[in-house]
């Protein structure tokens, strides 16, 4: 049978040769596996799926499978319901380990227990992972005295610094589980304080908090695997301790590198200045702090953000350009280069390069990823292998989930190798068309026409880049974050020349050159890159239409990854199986968008409003937290409530002057006490202060919302759904959803139906599900989640409006 799909260089032959027996896979020569199976019926086209099936494990599909079976084990185990227990794990690896061994002379039941095996150890990478974490997290919102020595520190560009802090001790109180590390930000920081000094000072800390919505992005998730056990700010310094102990030499290493880090990173920002020299700092030193929060709204509208973090494309990049540095070295030298391997020495240097490169780029988790991914597919050029194959990537991502199985679950690593798979396969596609089609009659050109075609060939190459990446990575962006840019295409097409030839280049030459004062005129002209790099952003995002896509349902994902799967890696046409799940995933598209949003804390509440946008019970709502909820409703505007000043003082007055609005088109009304909206199916929705205004509602509203820790259910029916602050602490935040939408044309309109329970079923999801999983355990033991009342002390007025609104801002 003919092979189709990737070039025959990077694999082997999809038939032996004569007298040459094809290597075993899990114990068996699978070659001889169609022929001898009885598990389907010997009509043509099942020896057909056989035979292709076969074709597809001698060019190693198998093991190009085994990171995707892995992966979907730790993924299993980072969503389990509870913690699962590594007793019942390891005994199942053994077990399935044994029938695997047994099982090699029944080739397809030997794949298939091989498949749940690697699922099973990709569980066991996650378990170990929490365990190996054991991150201390803060139960509870505390004033202390902390005491610790810096690990790092950021300047933001709201004028604040956020420092990560090594905790040595608290005092006045002691906490008796003090977390191990703490970001804290601080409004000023004095000069003397640098990365490896050991400060003081009067802090405010926060647990890290949950997702702002169910199936939202989990901020102590990502805390408890980064090591930040809580979050706050200073209330009162930080400066020196009087008497510092003595650091060790590992804290001393890593103080020496990020204050490198911090150096390095504002002289790159003084050098070019603006918010092209935050930019660059981030993408030689990975300081992102300091970008201006319109020019990462650009850059993220415009769909090159990932420019900015450094990830698969700054590593590549910087790989290259290394390596074309030393083989144009080595061509001054051609007598040498004609007797020595200078590629390897290339591919060596370039190696050492990007270990660099992550070093001094703060080896975030990100960069680790790429760099494993980098390193495989280098180290394949020093043994006169081929780069770019499916075989590298499996490698990189086998290494990556094995090492840190967490970001499997995370979009960076989603859309990361998403996308690499995709341009590997679809370049693997066309090298193979090139080989088969037929050659070209060679005809002299003039010279120009042979340049425009080559420019053209040039910008085809490069769309079609883009057109793969955005396409591969789109669903993992739509689930995640409820965005796709629309116009990301174009923005790329017109942006990623400059960063390639540009940008990226000149900083390696630049960081180069730093050493020796000469990194001026490099960095200069990266500066230039990225101005230009940052208008085009910045046109493209202010003509991009909305690019909010609504909640993406799960098992859309779930299809779409395993149509990618397939159309990446099997080489026959068994890849038309990718059609059908790819347009199952479609159909199954779009997610179940909440009526209601209520806040952890209890304080906010958002509604849908239809046409009007989303209705809020806050003046000042958090921005971070109504971002979101916005995406998840399709909302276009916030409505803020309407605070009268001779409005009602009990809750049955504030339901009645709903009674001239239509139908969930206004927002809230409130009071000092209490605040009522009405949704489109006509429920009444209710946020009270105290048990008294939730007891007055009970009657009037369909849902009530309770600001308050110590109030039980003062309504007791099964007709309204209580939901209280203690239940939020424990839970988390929650989402609401009303019957039917036919419903709400029924919806009566009149001042009578004011009151009754209108939607027909009321739905309640909440984030955090119980028992608790290690990242959430730390919330039993706040004041809320315990029934009590917020501790009494009073706050430093300069503090006061920073607390709780500070706790989802992705810059504290």
């Amino acid at each position: 049978m003919p092979a189709v799909g990737l070039p025959a260089a990077n694999l082997p032959s999809a038939q032996p040769a004569s007298g040459i027996d094809v290597p075993a896979i899990f114990g068996k020569t699978v070659a001889d596996a169609a022929p001898r199976t009885r598990l389907l019926p010997r009509l043509p086209q099942f020896r057909g799926i056989m035979q292709a099936a076969a074709t597809e494990l001698d060019r190693g599909i198998a093991f190009v499978l085994a990171p995707v079976f892995m992966a979907a084990g730790a993924l299993v185990y980072f969503a389990a319901g509870h913690e699962p227990s590594a007793a019942p794990l390891a005994i199942s690896a053994a077990c399935l380990g044994l029938l695997v061994m047994a099982s090699r002379s029944h080739p397809p039941v030997n794949l298939a227990l091989a498949a749940l095996l690697l699922a099973v150890v990709g569980a066991l990478a996650g378990k170990a992972e929490t365990w190996r974490a054991d991150t201390r997290m803060l139960g509870a919102e505390v004033t202390t005295q902390l005491t610790g020595r810096l690990v790092a520190i950021e300047h933001m560009a709201k004028g604040r610094d956020r420092l990560t802090v090594s905790v040595t001790r608290t005092e006045r109180p002691v906490l008796r589980y003090a977390p191990d590390q703490v970001r804290v930000s601080a409004r000023t920081v004095g000069d003397d304080i640098v990365p490896g000094t050991e400060i003081t000072g009067l802090v405010r800390l926060m647990p890290p908090t949950g997702p702002v919505r169910p199936g939202s992005y989990d901020f102590s998730f990502r805390s408890y695997f980064d090591g930040n056990g809580a979050s706050g700010f200073f209330l009162r310094g930080p400066v020196l301790t009087a008497n510092p102990a003595a650091a060790g030499l590992a804290a001393r290493m890593r103080a020496m590198v990020e204050g490198w880090r911090a150096a390095a990173a504002a002289h790159i920002a003084e050098r070019i200045g603006g918010a092209e020299g935050e930019i660059a700092a981030a993408l030689v030193v990975g300081v992102r702090a300091g970008i201006p929060d319109d020019v990462n709204e650009a850059l993220r509208r415009a769909g090159i953000y990932h420019i900015i973090s450094i990830s698969g494309l700054h590593m590549a990049l910087v790989a290259g350009t290394i390596m074309g540095l030393l083989r144009g070295a080595f061509a001054l030298f051609p007598g040498f280069s004609s007797r020595r391997p200078v590629k390897k020495y290339a591919a060596a240097v370039a190696v050492a390069g990007i270990a660099a490169y992550l070093f001094i780029s703060g080896a975030e988790v990100a960069a680790q990823r790429s760099f494993i991914m980098l390193a495989v597919m280098l180290t394949a050029v020093l043994f006169d292998r081929a780069a770019l194959t499916m075989r590298n990537l499996a490698i990189s991502a086998i290494v990556v989930i094995a090492v840190s199985p967490h970001e499997v679950a995370g979009p960076s690593f989603q859309m990361s190798f998403a996308a690499t798979a995709a341009l590997v396969g679809a370049y693997a596609a066309w090298a193979d068309y090139r080989l088969r089609r037929p050659a070209r009659t060679q005809t002299d050109r003039p010279l120009i026409l042979r340049g425009l075609g080559r420019a053209t060939g040039a910008i085809a190459g490069l769309a079609m880049t883009s057109l793969v990446a955005g396409g591969a990575t789109a669903i993992y962006a739509a689930y995640h974050f409820q965005q796709m840019p629309s116009l990301g295409l174009f923005t790329n097409l017109a942006a990623m020349p400059i960063v390639s030839t540009l940008v990226m280049p000149f900083a390696v030459l630049g960081t180069l050159a730093m050493p020796f004062g000469l990194d001026g005129p490099f960095f200069d002209v990266m500066g230039m890159g990225l101005s230009a790099t940052v208008a085009i952003a910045r046109w493209f995002s202010e003509r991009s239409p909305i690019d909010v896509v609504g909640p993406v349902s799960g098992l859309s994902v779930t299809l779409l990854t395993a149509a990618l799967v397939i159309a990446t890696v099997c080489t026959t046409w068994l890849r038309a199986a990718a059609v059908p799940l790819l347009l199952a995933g479609l159909l199954t598209l779009p997610g179940q968008a909440p009526d209601l949003l209520v806040s952890e804390d209890g304080r906010l509440v958002g509604l849908d409003a239809g046409d009007a946008g989303m209705a809020v019970n806050r003046t000042r709502p958090n921005a971070f937290t109504t971002g979101d909820w916005q995406r998840a409703m399709l909302a276009g505007a916030i409505v803020g409530p309407v605070v009268a000043k001779n409005a009602p003082a009990s809750v049955a007055g504030l339901v009645e002057q709903l009674a001239g609005q239509p139908n969930g088109t206004q927002g809230f009304v409130c009071s000092e006490r209490a605040c009522a909206a009405r949704h489109a199916s006509g429920a009444i929705i209710v946020h009270a202060k105290d048990p008294a205004g939730a007891s007055e509602a009970c009657g009037l509203a369909r849902v009530v919302v309770i600001d308050d820790a110590t109030a039980l259910d003062p309504c007791r029916s099964s007709d309204v759904l209580v939901v209280g602050r203690r239940d939020l602490a424990q839970r988390g935040s929650a989402a609401v959803t009303f019957g039917s939408r036919a419903d709400s044309n029924e919806a009566s309109n009149s001042e009578a139906a004011i009151g009754e329970n209108v939607a027909p079923t009321v739905g309640i999801e909440f984030a955090i599900e119980r028992p608790y999983r290690p990242w959430h355990a730390q919330r039993r033991y706040s004041r809320e989640a315990r029934g009590l009342a917020p501790y009494s002390r009073t706050r430093p007025a300069a503090a006061e409006g920073a607390s709780a609104d500070s706790r989802n801002d992705p810059d504290q």
